[in-house]
């Protein structure tokens, strides 16, 4: 079967790694079904992993990708949660030490063909692309935890999300908006703030720009770029929802006196569980919101998605399909 796998790291060149050809048909163990991939989108983290990090070199080579939607053994049309627990784990899926990432541990999407364990899989409804769905499993499900379960916010709160244009930063919007937030988003790039504002955002703003208010939380995937303003645009008692230190996780400042003075909470947030997504493609299914995509490659153009990924050169998700 055709399969994007990354062969070899390179901190310098990640691209020079990645493998685009045939790899063997996968079997599924027993407690596991095979989806026939339909749209796969690409993910940061897939290039991290070209890069080395999260991914051992004795696991080489490597199908990249965590996001599929497809097919599965019975020609249901279903969505692939990308964390895979250990077979005896109950409970928040995302708090067991020994989870992985599909593409970390096991195979990943980038495929005519996954095996997940069977409990992976969502039903998706009819009103959802795949191409859509595919979207949804990492960067959506992620800002769905961030907003709605680790922020736990509601309507009528106000929001602002650092950094528009990324794949997560671009999902906290819609679904902020859709959750009925007062939603404030910032960007570098005037394009960006523009696009921001069509996605649902009520004001946008230069980053580390003065807010007219203080919000009730900040979403913060950037980190060390961002944290100052985060940290000052917090009303007291507020919180900083982080999931990703895209700018570097070193701080020269982390604001400890603004932290405890005014009593803000600093909440940590990774991927989301297989209800929070089968919730979340419900919310979609009920409120019409879909995922921004940038743009729709064959799976055999990937390596164009990864550099433009790589580039910076995007508004939403890359979508990889067979």
């Amino acid at each position: 079967m055709f399969a994007v796998t990354a062969q070899s790291f390179s901190t310098d060149d990640p691209l020079s790694g990645l493998v685009l050809g045939e790899r063997s048909e996968p079997e599924a163990p027993d407690g596991w079904t095979t989806v026939t991939v339909k749209a796969a989108s690409l993910n940061h983290h897939d290039l991290w992993s070209l890069r080395g990090v999260g991914l051992k070199e004795d696991a080489l080579p490597m199908i990249l990708g965590c996001d599929a939607a497809g097919h599965d053994e019975d020609g249901n049309e279903v969505v692939v949660h990308a964390v895979v627990s250990s077979p005896d784990w109950t409970g928040d899926e995302t708090l067991d030490p020994r989870r992985s990432l599909l593409s970390e541990r096991y195979q990943g999407t980038f495929a005519e063909r996954v095996v997940v364990p069977r409990r992976n899989v969502v039903p998706k409804p009819a009103s959802l692309s795949f191409e859509e769905a595919a979207c949804l499993p990492t960067a959506w499900l992620t800002a769905y935890r961030m907003l709605f379960t680790q922020g736990g916010l509601k309507a009528g709160d106000t929001v602002l999300v650092q950094g528009a244009g990324g794949g997560v930063a671009t999902a906290l919007i819609a679904l902020a908006r859709a959750g009925g937030l007062r939603v404030l988003a910032t960007s570098r790039d005037e394009s960006k703030r523009a696009k921001a504002l069509e996605l649902g955002a009520h004001e946008v703003f230069e980053s580390g720009a003065r807010l007219p208010v203080k919000v009730d939380a900040v979403m913060e995937t950037v980190g060390k770029a961002t944290w100052t303003h985060s940290v000052r645009s917090l009303r007291p008692g507020g919180r900083i929802v982080i999931s990703g230190t895209t700018s570097g996780p070193q701080l020269d400042d982390a604001m400890l006196t603004n932290i405890f003075f005014l009593q803000l909470s600093v909440v940590g947030s990774t991927m989301g569980t297989r209800d929070e997504l089968a919730a979340l493609v419900t919310m979609l299914d009920a409120t019409g919101v879909r995922p921004v995509i940038d743009r729709t490659l064959p799976m055999e153009e990937a390596r164009d998605g990864f550099a433009a990924m790589a580039a910076g050169d995007i508004f939403g998700k890359i979508v990889l399909t067979r």
